[in-house]
């Protein structure tokens, strides 16, 4: 019998399966390693070894088996057939010992009116179920519950993914080549055929109103006849379609034309008979939609929703706050997100909507920052009278810039303030962080503590090692390196200089937080990298002293409002301005062939004494894979293109000492041109290097094109990063000239994420972005920035939550982990 645990997964990677089957028509699409019918039947087989509660159930099962082992065989319709039998009995599957995959909803057996189930008296909208609405029923109350919407409370929140404007429709006869349009038509025509290219398969719709027709256009892989009239079969002739896309102009058949645009049929043959007028004469949400459950019907029930149950829905934000910020309240953003009268309606709404979005989140942060601040007291380090740092700025062969003056200065409040020191600084490549750093570690020397500086790899812990013997030597100070190759003896003089006080400033790796090294009176603890490091790490360095003030620090610019969201529970310092006199980066973009060029500007600069990477992206997310074309990059070039020059090798799958030997080499001048994936070292400085060459270019994102570019340009010499590209697309010409126009790694950013997301700007792999339903970062800074300012004032000011109950309820449900600040246990 297979784990609980694993079988629930199993269930849901055959669900995933099935959406993509039904996404490319059926064609049994072929996965990574298999096609989609033996992954099912695969699958299956293993879950059939649950001890089933019956017989019927093992006979459907092996069922089921067969007719996926034939799947690959069968027509069109068969397969179609077997997809929704095998959604029916994964409907009726329990997981022995399963949980529900959210709040738990009670059942009581329905009270039936007129023939409709009637939820019993007593319940909100929070644990109403959605079947009991007027309308529903179990039926269509599963197919809610397949897009998430499991209570009433749900269904009302289930918002519009865009509106139809019957007010001002736009009629065929006036559209205008290049517009990006929404249409609405009748299905008049359709044809599908396979192209005479005999490559692809060609799917044409005929659509038109009342002034005139278009055409829309599919392109799909090369598919038989079956196939063929199944993509027909779709768009029957008569149904009601909204079209968006871009318009161009067929000009053999002189008519408008849309490539590829996304079609929703809407079924409004009998709109005219609908008393409701959801549906008619005024501005129309379209809602996401799964398989069975239709337009009509979610705005009806959606509707219901709202005349049985939006009265009894309390609104929890205070009067006061929401007149200061100009909100209306909850039950009219409801009514007006789903049905609004105007747009201005609709904006009112929404603007409200997100504000709860962004609230909720920042109350959070609020009080996880609240209960930092409560429960762990500052050491007040308030003497600033010996020198040290502005003895340390003099000696500097350069002025500090004025964002490195504004931002110790910000630092030294928050040494000086009796509350800890709870921030992050984030610093474009080259802007002088580890000044910063040196600096607040100074202010810890002056005030009698000790100072700790942790890096994510040895080399760039040895890095900072050199920088700050060159900087504490004249002041009279000594720094110690703790990194794991360090041999015995120097460990044990180490540990003993610095539980005596004689180191007054550690740098390492996770060295430093080896449970025999102990401070004598650790004061600052800076965190190079720190996303680099888990909690538990960070929390470890800390305790080797008495709550010692920590500062983290981050190469990687974010823009601000993703900083104020997943960082918002921090004071965020800027370092947004580079050293005056510093040479810019060249940066060029070539395309396919001219790699010859990159090639060539190499060989011009390792012939004058100076080093070049070369770098590749990674590949579906597979070291294994992109080790592999990093090897074999490495070895042609070695072979082919550089026989003359040391060509080195940098790639994910190496151990750490590894890596570490590879960049000490390449820093120390034994390796003139480095070939690396993306594991290349955020500051790691070798003023040397002067070439870039970033191959594959089009499948990074910009913010870590910019970090890479960060690797050159360190030294006194003309730098240059080539970026290297097979795709000719304007979209990627437009995206990657944004970095040849642009060393503002904060400007860079801001554009990557606008073109990216935040999601993907962060990274698939990164927590504590939350989901947001309607709020956007990208285009909502000035609700984000209400939303913070009034969690911040509501958390500062608890008598709030004593007022308004439901607000402290719904803060409790969102904050439950940290809400423990307000006293409540």
């Amino acid at each position: 019998m297979i784990p609980v645990e694993e079988a629930r997964l199993k269930i849901e990677d055959i669900r995933q399966a099935i959406a993509y089957e039904k996404k490319f028509q059926y064609i049994d699409v072929q996965g990574r390693k298999k096609p989609f019918s033996r992954f099912v039947s695969e699958t299956l087989n293993k879950l059939a070894q649950w001890q089933l509660p019956g017989e019927s159930e093992d006979r459907q099962l092996g069922q089921l088996i067969q007719r996926f082992n034939n799947y690959a065989y069968a027509d069109v319709g068969t397969r179609m057939n077997t997809l929704d039998a095998l959604e029916r009995y994964l409907e009726t599957l329990t997981v022995p010992g399963g949980q529900p995959r959210r709040k738990t909803v009670r059942q009581d057996k329905p009270v039936e009116i007129n023939g409709e189930p009637a939820a019993p008296r007593g319940r909100g909208v929070h644990d109403t179920d959605v079947q009991y609405l007027k309308g529903v029923g179990p039926r269509l109350a599963r197919l809610l519950n397949s897009v998430g919407v499991h209570t009433v409370e749900d269904l009302l929140y289930y918002f519009p993914r865009r509106y139809l404007d019957y007010h001002n429709r736009v009629k065929i006869k006036d559209l205008e080549e290049g517009q990006d349009v929404t249409i609405l038509g009748t299905i008049t025509g359709s044809s599908a055929y396979n192209a005479k290219s005999g490559k692809v398969s060609v799917l044409n719709l005929t659509v038109a109103d009342e002034t005139g027709r278009i055409s829309a256009t599919w392109f799909y892989a090369k598919a038989n006849r079956a196939l063929l009239e199944s993509y027909k079969s779709r768009w029957s002739k008569g149904a009601e379609v909204m079209l968006s896309g871009r318009v161009k102009v067929d000009r053999f058949k002189n008519r408008f034309s849309i490539d590829r645009p996304q079609i929703e049929v809407l079924s409004y043959a009998d709109a005219a008979e609908d008393a409701s007028s959801l549906n008619v004469g005024r501005i129309v949400p379209v809602y996401p939609l799964t398989e069975g459950l239709n337009l009509r019907f979610l705005r009806r029930a959606i509707h219901q929703a709202m005349e049985d149950h939006l009265d009894t829905i309390a609104d929890p934000l205070p009067d006061e706050l929401k007149r200061k910020y100009g909100l209306i309240g909850l039950r009219d953003a409801l009514r007006n997100i789903h049905f609004p009268d105007t747009l201005e309606h609709y904006e009112e709404a929404r603007k409200r909507l997100v504000f709860d979005e962004l609230f909720y989140v920042q109350v959070r942060l609020a009080l996880i920052r609240a209960n930092y601040k409560r429960s762990v007291k500052g050491l007040s380090l308030d003497k600033h009278d010996g020198g040290l740092c502005d003895r340390f700025a003099a000696s500097l062969p350069f002025e500090l810039t004025n964002a490195q003056q504004k931002v110790f200065q910000e630092i030294l409040q928050d040494l000086k303030s009796p509350e800890p020191m709870y921030r992050l600084l984030q610093g474009d490549v080259g802007s002088g962080k580890t000044v910063v750093a040196v600096m607040t570690l100074l202010m810890a020397v002056e005030n009698g503590y000790q100072g700790a500086l942790m890096a994510p790899t040895e080399i760039l812990a040895e890095q900072h090692y050199r920088k700050l013997i060159e900087w504490l030597t004249p002041l009279g100070l000594r720094a110690g390196l703790f990194v794991g190759k360090s041999t015995v003896r120097q460990r044990r003089e180490l540990k003993q200089g610095l539980l005596n006080g004689q180191i007054h400033i550690a740098v390492g790796t996770h060295a430093l937080i080896q449970h025999d090294v102990e401070f004598g009176n650790l004061g600052v603890v800076v965190v190079d990298e720190q996303h680099r490091f888990g909690v538990r790490q960070r929390t470890l360095l800390k305790d080797k002293g008495d709550h010692p003030e920590m500062l983290t620090m981050t190469a990687t610019p974010i823009p601000r409002t993703l900083a104020m969201t997943v960082h918002g529970d921090l004071d965020v310092s800027l370092l947004d301005e580079l050293p005056p006199g510093r040479t810019p980066i060249l940066t060029s973009l070539l395309y396919g062939k001219q790699a010859k060029k990159a090639h060539d500007l190499i060989r011009m600069e390792v012939a004058k004494g100076r080093q070049a990477y070369v770098v590749l992206p990674l590949i579906e997310e597979s070291e294994t894979l992109s080790a592999k074309a990093a090897t074999t990059e490495a070895e042609r070039l070695q072979g082919e293109v550089f026989p003359e020059f040391r060509v080195g090798l940098l790639h994910g799958k190496m151990r750490p000492e590894e890596k570490d030997a590879v960049m000490s080499a390449f820093a120390h001048g034994q390796i003139d041109v480095l070939v690396s994936t993306t594991v290349v070292e955020v500051g790691v400085d070798v003023p040397n290097a002067t070439v870039m060459v970033i191959e594959n270019a089009d499948r990074f994102g910009l913010a870590q094109l910019h970090q890479l570019r960060g690797r050159v340009g360190r030294g006194c010499h003309q730098s240059h990063c080539i970026l290297l590209t097979d795709t000719r697309g304007e979209d990627t010409r437009q995206r990657l000239q944004i970095l040849t126009d642009s060393e503002n790694g904060f400007d860079i950013a801001e554009k990557d994420m606008a073109l990216r997301g935040p999601g993907e700007f962060l990274g698939t792999r990164q927590s504590g972005l939350p989901d947001f339903v309607l709020a956007d970062l990208i285009h909502d800074k000035a609700i984000l920035e209400m939303a913070r300012e009034a969690a911040f004032a509501v958390v500062d000011n608890p008598e709030v939550f004593e007022n308004y109950p439901e607000l402290r309820d719904i803060v409790f449900q969102k904050t439950e982990d940290t809400f423990n600040v307000l006293g409540s246990g």
